[in-house]
């Protein structure tokens, strides 16, 4: 499932590419006909983001809500555009790209009223500017659930998943078993400062990059996939080269130094 950075990064990208053209809508596998007809030759406004939901804005207040699960993906097309694959859900042509969904888990059109509701729903969002930590903290300080599995919950922190959470506590040295009302509040500021910056990285190079990379001796455009990252499926500890432990935390498995994490 994509995290939080690709889900922005698409958003960025769509509104660039889309926002102000009249789009041609359409729904190869028709299971969204009726609502693409409704969208036909309307114009996209914007396309915004909250932790892993994209809202695809029109005129006349009609609003898209997409959120890709494990297998939804978009396809994009430049000038001449293929026959569709896969059971495209929603095609949208734009003056210079087109854009093909397939495999959502959710594309639906939507109101305000219900986005309202949803919002209330999720957590804070690390890369919007009208995010509020303190109904994070509030969250995590209350509970004795392992912290680990609190940066998975959508309704603690929108956007976060299984390679930041590994990434972001070891970075700060904190076990994915502490309970969250372990954590202190001064390690929580830590952990939204260091998943804001990182979430940052991740949409501008459109990649999880969680090293240093002054520590590879390499600008992060030139990262490979094995220079990336820091603990996330790796044999041992790039701190103490002790053995990196995996088990389950939140029904995803994480990765931690017992010996450095604590």
């Amino acid at each position: 499932m994509p995290e939080g950075h690709t889900v922005h990064r698409i958003a960025r990208d769509h509104t660039t590419w889309l926002a102000g053209d009249r789009v041609r809508a359409t729904s190869p596998q028709g299971r969204f006909a009726a609502e693409a007809r409704r969208l036909n030759g309307r114009t996209l406004i914007n396309v915004d983001a909250h932790g892993k939901h994209l809202f695809y804005e029109f005129d006349g207040a009609s609003i898209v809500h997409v959120h890709l699960g494990l297998f939804g993906r978009f396809r994009v097309h430049r000038n001449s555009v293929p026959a569709p694959r896969d059971a495209v859900r929603l095609r949208l042509g734009g003056v210079a790209r087109t854009l093909d969904l397939s495999g959502p888990t959710v594309c639906e059109l939507t109101e305000r009223a219900a986005l309202a509701r949803l919002f209330a729903r999720l957590g804070p969002d690390p890369l919007r500017a009208d995010a509020d930590p303190e109904r994070a903290w509030a969250k995590i300080s209350r509970s004795r659930a392992p912290i680990g599995a609190l940066l998975l919950n959508q309704a603690v922190i929108a956007g976060l998943g299984n390679i930041y959470r590994a990434e972001i506590l070891h970075i700060l040295a904190i076990h994915p078993n502490r309970p969250g009302n372990a954590v202190t509040r001064a390690e929580f500021e830590r952990i939204w400062s260091l998943a804001v910056r990182l979430l940052e990285v991740g949409v501008k190079y459109n990649r999880i990059i969680t090293a240093d990379p002054r520590a590879v001796g390499k600008p992060c455009s030139r990262l490979n996939r094995d220079e990336r990252l820091l603990i996330y499926k790796r044999p041992e500890c790039p701190r103490c080269g002790a053995d990196v432990y995996c088990w389950e935390v939140g029904n995803r498995t994480v990765y931690a130094c017992d010996a450095c994490q604590v």
